[in-house]
Parts: structure tokens; sequence; C-alpha cells
């Protein structure tokens, strides 16, 4: 019977890739079940209609107004960022001790030197992948 550790060491970049992946679903699971999805859906709209009205008065010359629904824009925008900024708080020490222990998992192995961008990829790979699973914004 071949054990987790050596099945890891046997193929590790297949196992960076899974990891990767499992990873950023379960960041994605953490955001489906702290983030409010409906407003997070509203001020993604309201920004894509200011954005809308932004380019039309830059079109027109009217850069007072620009610059009016511009200010309204980033208002929107740090509300957003606000709201999303709590499943980070969750995710992110978890997350670093997890790539502590990858690294130091994978330091003898081929892809000693390289291992984080299969990693990286990989996470974002799967992020957008369960993202559409899990209708997140």
């Amino acid at each position: 019977m071949v054990s987790l550790t050596e099945l890891v060491m046997q193929n590790p970049r297949i196992s960076v890739v899974v990891i990767g992946i499992l990873v950023s679903f379960l960041i994605s699971l953490v955001n489906y079940f702290v983030l409010d999805k409906e407003k997070m859906k509203a001020l993604k709209e309201k920004q894509k209609a200011l954005q809308e009205k932004m380019k039309k008065h830059k079109n027109e010359g009217n850069h007072e107004k620009m610059m009016e629904t511009n200010k309204e824009f980033l208002a929107h925008q740090m509300e957003m960022m606000r709201h999303s900024f709590k499943p980070l708080l969750i995710t992110m020490i978890p997350v670093l001790v997890l790539i502590t222990f990858i690294r130091g998992l994978f330091v003898n192995t081929e892809i000693a030197s390289s291992w984080f961008w299969y990693y990286l990829v990989s996470a974002i790979f799967g992020s957008i992948i369960s993202r559409k699973v899990l209708k997140l914004p």
C-alpha cells in the first residue's frame, strides 16, 4: 500500500496542481457562505452603469460630471472591497500556513524551484471554475 506522502513525492507536479485546485475550491466555498451575493451583484451592476456614465461624459467632454461619477464609482468600489475583506481574513492565515507546508514538502523534489508557479496557475484555474459552479460574483 502506497502512503499519501510517497504518492505526493512520486508525482509532485500533479500533487501541487491538485492541492491548488482544492485550496481554491475551499476558498470559493468560504466566499459562497460568507459573502452577501445579492449585495455584491447589485454593487457590480451599479459599477457597470457608472462606468458607462463616465464613458458617456468623457465622450461629451464634460469632465466635471465625469469626475463626480468617478467619485461615486470609487465609493461603490470601496464598499465592494469592504464586503470581500471578511472572507479574505478567514482564509488568509490557513492559506499562508498551507503554502509554508507545501514549500517544505517539495523542497527535495525536481520542482523545488517552480512549485509555486504550478500552484498559482492551478489555483487560478480552479478558482475560475469553482466560482462559475458556485455562481459567485
